[in-house]
């Protein structure tokens, strides 16, 4: 049966980290810094994100990292699930991107040390996509139920049906699609990334289902949820916005689960939520408060999961 979860992430260690321009479009969960220079965000970037590695060894679990070169830039680099996935029957996937400039976040010489660690059978690419305008953005538009082969995703300008239609068929997905909304200036727009609002472990879900408007979408969320056993953890739209749905479960030393996620996303929650959590895992969490002000990111984004089976 295939595995849910893993201890083998990748991370990427952000050498330019700054707002990308490109996906503030429609990401906005992304801030402007006021008063802090590039080299002061870089900085901060890279203290937060060196903790965050360190804390997740500390726990055993095993983090593969790759430096994010200076040329060309790529200011996103630190979130790498959107543009690859690993299988646990050694393919790799390779996604189509929404912004130009995290296109060139998809590096060879990653895949190449990759292959020098993991097992992979083949590399399969949908980033022909992009020539049609179309995407659809790794493991943040896709949540992989993969022991029942169901992907969920929200609908967005960076997650298409006609993308996920071409995955779903090649990987051997079913798709349960759904459109998650927040208010924006008043108007309610789309969540550009289905990973901000749900979370997908081996036996629970993170979800904010107040973000779901059509009502016969939400229901026929939680009825898939229900039908495979998922314990449903609702959270609010505000606890949304503090990223709280942006969580991992994980494997640690002696297959310790823990729960992984930003500390602001930690704080806001309930004592209750952290109780129906803590069945699932340990909770561990990491203060990450600049990649997530200017990335519009949180701690989910920056694990790549690797099923792929060990050299």
């Amino acid at each position: 049966m295939s595995k849910q979860i893993t201890n083998h992430l990748m991370m990427i260690r952000p050498v330019a980290f700054h707002r990308n321009e490109q996906t503030a479009v429609n990401n906005y969960y992304q801030k402007a810094e006021e008063n802090a220079s590039a080299e002061e965000i870089q900085q901060q970037a890279l203290e937060q994100f060196d903790q965050f590695v360190e804390k997740l060894r500390s726990e055993g679990v095993d983090v593969t990292v790759f430096d994010d070169t200076p040329d060309p830039a790529t200011p996103d680099s630190i979130f790498p699930n959107n543009w690859i996935s690993f299988h646990q029957d050694g393919v790799l996937r390779l996604y189509p991107m929404y912004a130009k400039n995290r296109r060139l976040e998809r590096r060879e010489d990653i895949v190449a040390g990759l292959k020098a660690k993991f097992k992979v059978s083949d590399v399969v690419s949908f980033t022909n996509w992009e020539q049609k305008a179309a995407y659809l953005e790794g493991t943040g538009s896709l949540l992989l139920d993969r022991q029942n082969k169901i992907a969920y995703a929200a609908i967005s300008d960076r997650t298409m049906p006609e993308v996920l239609e071409d995955f779903c068929d090649e990987a051997g997905f079913d798709p349960v699609t759904f459109h998650a909304l927040q208010t924006v200036d008043g108007k309610r727009l789309p969540i550009y990334h289905t990973n901000v609002m749900m979370c997908l472990g081996e036996d629970f879900s993170v979800v904010c289902l107040d973000s779901i408007d059509d009502l016969e979408e939400r229901e026929n969320l939680v009825e898939t949820l229900e039908e495979t056993d998922k314990e449903i953890i609702e959270i609010t739209e505000e606890q949304k916005e503090q990223f709280a749905g942006n969580m991992l479960q994980v494997l640690g030393k002696d297959d310790q689960r823990l729960v992984v996620m930003s500390s602001a996303a930690f704080h806001s929650l309930s004592d209750e939520q952290k109780a129906q959590l803590s069945k699932h895992g340990k909770l561990v969490h990491s203060d990450i408060h600049t990649i997530e002000k200017l990335g519009g990111g949180s701690a989910r984004c920056m694990m790549a999961e690797i099923f792929n089976p060990l050299k």
